[in-house]
């Protein structure tokens, strides 16, 4: 019985570890975009 719960305890933390991940990940993805918007701005900014 013990062994179930440990179970259940676990796959709630990677669940949760999951989500946290993925929303990691969103926010590297947003961040590397906004970068690259950016470095196109200043360099149009210093070529023009």
């Amino acid at each position: 019985m013990a062994k179930n719960k440990v179970n259940k305890k676990r796959q709630a933390y990677a669940d949760k570890q999951e989500k946290q991940g993925q929303k990691v990940v969103t926010w590297i993805f947003v961040a590397l975009i906004l970068l690259a918007i950016v470095y196109v701005a200043f360099t149009m900014s210093v070529w023009a």
